[in-house]
């Protein structure tokens, strides 16, 4: 179905492959990057709070709203890896609790079991995000690089302790069920 909601999440999606090309060939510089990806986190708020409040949860933004979510992140974090900002295995640490949490998802819903983001997982975001944008700031601002490693860190503590709870409630309500 076709509304502003998932028009937004659309939009995000497409936003990925430009913010890729500006982040790795420096076209329009580290600012530039830095508010494609705010204008995308932008969207993922917004589509919710329209889809929401206007009732126009449809099951194709539900479906698209994690893809949308996953994609810019992971863009980003790999872009930032090739622009030599991140270690390389800070980002499979985060992409492999994605993809192990979409599956164990998967598997739930196709049990008729939802299993809804959590607060670890929503903190895990924030974080995530926020490491993001002072990483990319801090190519330009270098006093900022120490603040996006911390903020790293713990985003990478949030990711794995949100894996480990998906797990055991995958566990407690797929499995034990």
């Amino acid at each position: 179905m076709v509304n502003l909601p998932n028009t937004l999440t659309v939009f995000r999606i497409c936003l990925v492959p430009v913010l890729v090309v500006v982040l790795l060939t420096r076209t329009g510089g580290l600012f530039l990057g830095t508010a494609i990806f705010v204008l995308g986190v932008s969207t993922d708020y917004l589509d919710g709070y329209l889809a929401r409040r206007r009732n126009e949860v449809t099951r194709l933004g539900i479906l698209l709203d994690p893809i949308a979510d996953k994609l810019l992140t992971t863009a980003a974090f790999l872009s930032l890896v090739e622009m030599n900002v991140v270690p390389a295995w800070v980002v499979v640490i985060i992409v492999g609790r994605e993809l192990l949490v979409t599956g164990l998802r998967n598997v739930a819903a196709a049990k008729g079991v939802l299993i809804p983001a959590s607060r670890w997982g929503k903190a895990k975001m924030g974080l995530q995000v926020a490491a993001i944008i002072v990483l990319l700031m801090s190519e330009a601002i270098l006093w900022l690089r120490l603040v996006g490693f911390v903020l790293l860190c713990v985003a990478v503590l949030a990711t794995v302790v949100s894996a480990v709870l998906y797990g055991k409630e995958f566990r407690r309500r797929v499995l034990t069920a």
